[in-house]
């Protein structure tokens, strides 16, 4: 069953055309990549998904967007982005301690449970590859971890509501290599149970940890393929311009 289809998507922000009849489907436990220049639709296309260009008052849009196979106008926002997760560039921790930062979302939908809670938050900081470095401090607050942990606290955080699908949006834009390392190796143990799609700007790591790779330039979806041979062998020479450094 495919997760997510779109159809002739366009996108716009006031006279701004910014995502151009984009078709695309995206497959269950797969990490779908999305590479391409700034400016190029791949966070607005990657917002579509749950939603969340309707808080811009300019946008407006044509075409479908389905989450298996439902449209996601007819689904209640909320509840789509409970089930469509979202890691943004910048780590955004709440500013209570870390355990409570991974509860939140829990609490949020009702659960009360004391020994839910601490069983899923343990889960949650296991899947996002941060319980051993935090099992003996999550009363602590979560400004005192490192940016690349708070990024960690933030997969986690999403995690905790188990969602179904995780958006990431240039997760790893502000890290250094060795917490880069660490989020690409929770992403591609988190796709044996979760549907990936990931914006980012680098080329190298859409290499890394991508299943398939789409690239946009100027809006267009330009041509998606298997990982592997997007950067061995690409249909359009402007793919091959791109991953080779030429323009962007």
């Amino acid at each position: 069953m495919v997760i997510f289809e779109t159809h002739d998507l366009n996108i716009w922000f006031g006279v701004t055309h910014a995502v151009k009849k984009v078709s695309i489907e995206i497959q269950p436990n797969e990490i779908m990549s999305i590479i391409g220049p700034s400016n190029s639709g791949k966070t607005t296309f990657l917002r579509s998904l749950n939603r969340m260009n309707e808080l811009n008052p300019s946008y407006k849009m044509t075409g479908a967007v389905e989450f298996e196979r439902e449209d996601v106008k007819g689904i209640d926002a909320e509840e789509l982005r409970r089930k469509v997760g979202m890691v943004f560039a910048l780590p955004l921790p709440l500013p209570l301690t870390i355990f409570d930062n991974v509860a939140y979302g829990m609490r949020m939908h009702g659960v009360k449970d004391k020994k839910k809670l601490r069983d899923k938050v343990e889960r949650a900081l296991q899947q996002g590859y941060l319980w051993d470095e935090v099992k003996d401090r999550l009363d602590e607050s979560a400004f005192k971890l490192s940016g690349g942990q708070q990024q960690r606290l933030c997969i986690a955080r999403t995690l905790a509501v188990e969602p179904e699908v995780i958006l990431f949006d240039e997760p790893c834009s502000g890290l250094d290599p060795i917490s880069t390392a660490k989020v690409e190796d929770a992403m591609v143990k988190l796709k044996e149970r979760y549907t990936i799609v990931l914006v980012t700007n680098n080329v190298k790591q859409a290499a890394r940890v991508g299943d398939r790779t789409a690239f946009f330039l100027n809006g267009e979806l330009i041509e998606i393929d298997k990982t592997d041979r997007i950067f061995t062998a690409p249909k359009d020479p402007r793919t091959d311009g791109y991953i080779r450094g030429k323009f962007g």
